[in-house]
């Protein structure tokens, strides 16, 4: 409905449009934060006006502006975690309700930051029609769960954008995929993570937890590339070009090639707004292993108020740090495939470690992956639960489509015969038509990115 009114209407109004449905669509989810949400726009329209037209206060408007959206983002992601330490660290008991996590707003309060941020640097011009801005930060295809859309890189398609049948087209082709990538596969392999997960420790052997934490592992790509890939698909439908989030991170052969290829858009944030600022690796060497580990810890605390995303963190910190330093040669004196078993081992002990929030649980579950204390047997998982044999094909069919082979081959081949497009659309149909069926059918439904 909003596509066919945003095309019928004239194109002067075309953001209005798009910042009303936007605002509705999050009224819709969490009727209780929309006011959030305006609060946020109007403040940071005003804040970003300030910074444009001072120059002795231009700092100290940035300073309170930065000081605001961290302070909301504080306030509601990370309130009860800091409680609840505080309480095990002393005897007090606050008995305090708990603040609930408004949806999207990690990913919103980012996109603001970059807004604000660009305008004090002079990089992009100041917005001074606060229903253009509003729809930048409250733009419905991104606004649950990313990407993160720097406005340096929408600055222009926000006055004006070339709408069009192909994009159209290809944003629903996109949309499609996604959707397909998030229903099909990321709910199936979540069955198997969650079954072994919810097993006592004791009674799950060594292959069981390298299996739930694979599982794992495909359900976070399958379930967060498959909402980018709608996102850019819905883009794409009213005009918008997002840059890509994903680029195929199964097939990294280096810690530093995954988060080249992993949620782009929040590693290109921390850089731009925190790993450059600090100084990047233009400094002495303990202040860039201190801006490795200061960007880290952020990016794991990002993800969530718990402890295991902190550790999370500073593993890839960590991990990073050794990988271009100490253990730089002994690496690439490896041959490429060894490279990249070894980079997907630390990526799936990496989920399991972003997965488990209970640390003395975690700290089990590792030792037995690593066969401390577990034994292999792959049957005994199996044993009682039948749905885990159903489910296990979507792991096969997920590690197909996690790399690029299969578009690659079909590349080729369609080139060479191009009625074969015809097959492709009849895909994509009967990708759609199975997607919405398990949605109807199925309430088993879990969106990862949602919580953070």
């Amino acid at each position: 409905m909003t596509l066919g009114i945003y095309y019928l209407s004239d194109k002067k109004y075309r953001n209005a449009i798009l910042c009303l449905a936007s605002l509705l669509f999050y009224a819709w989810g969490e009727p209780k934060y929309i006011l959030l949400m305006l609060v946020s726009i109007v403040a940071n329209y005003l804040f970003a006006r300030w910074i444009s037209k001072t120059r002795k206060q231009k700092k100290l408007a940035l300073i309170l502006a930065v000081i605001f959206n961290i302070g909301l983002l504080g306030f509601f992601k990370y309130f009860n975690f800091g409680i609840s330490v505080l309480e095990s660290v002393s005897e007090l008991q606050f008995n305090l309700p708990i603040i609930g996590l408004p949806i999207g707003i990690s990913f919103y309060t980012f996109q603001i930051l970059s807004y604000v941020i660009d305008v004090y640097r002079g990089k992009v011009k100041v917005q001074k029609n606060i229903i253009t801005l509003a729809t930048y930060i409250a733009l419905f295809p991104q606004l649950i769960a990313g990407p993160i859309v720097q406005y340096s890189d929408v600055e222009k398609q926000l006055e004006k954008r070339n709408e069009s049948m192909d994009l159209v087209i290809a944003g629903l082709k996109r949309f499609i995929l996604g959707l397909a990538k998030k229903v099909i596969i990321a709910n199936n392999v979540a069955i198997i993570a969650d079954t072994i997960y919810a097993q006592p420790i004791s009674e799950v052997s060594t292959a069981g937890l390298w299996l739930a934490a694979i599982a794992y592992a495909l359900q976070i790509y399958f379930d967060f590339s498959g909402y980018s890939d709608m996102a850019i698909g819905l883009g794409k439908m009213f005009g918008f070009n997002f840059l890509e989030n994903f680029n195929y991170p199964y097939i990294a052969t280096s810690v530093k090639d995954f988060w080249r290829r992993w949620h782009i858009s929040l590693s290109k944030w921390f850089r731009d707004y925190v790993y450059i600022p600090l100084g990047g690796n233009r400094v002495a060497v303990w202040k860039w292993v201190r801006n490795i580990l200061i960007v880290w810890v952020l990016t794991g605390f990002w993800h969530g108020a718990n402890w295991n995303f902190i550790i999370w963190g500073l593993y890839y910190g960590v991990l990073l740090l050794l990988e271009q330093t100490i253990l730089k040669k002994p690496l690439a004196l490896l041959p490429k495939w060894a490279r990249y078993i070894l980079t997907m081992i630390v990526v799936v002990v990496g989920w399991t470690i972003f997965r488990v929030e209970d640390l003395t649980a975690l700290g089990e579950i590792v030792s037995k992956m690593f066969g401390i204390g577990g034994r292999f047997a792959l049957s005994e998982i199996f044993y009682n639960d039948y749905t885990l044999i159903i489910s296990l094909p979507y792991i096969l069919i997920g590690l197909l489509f996690a790399t690029p082979y299969l578009r690659f081959g079909f590349s080729k081949i369609e080139r060479k015969w191009p009625w074969l497009i015809i097959v492709k659309y009849l895909v994509l149909l009967a990708l759609f038509g199975i997607s919405v069926a398990l949605l109807i059918c199925d309430s088993y439904n879990p969106f990862i990115y949602f919580r953070f």
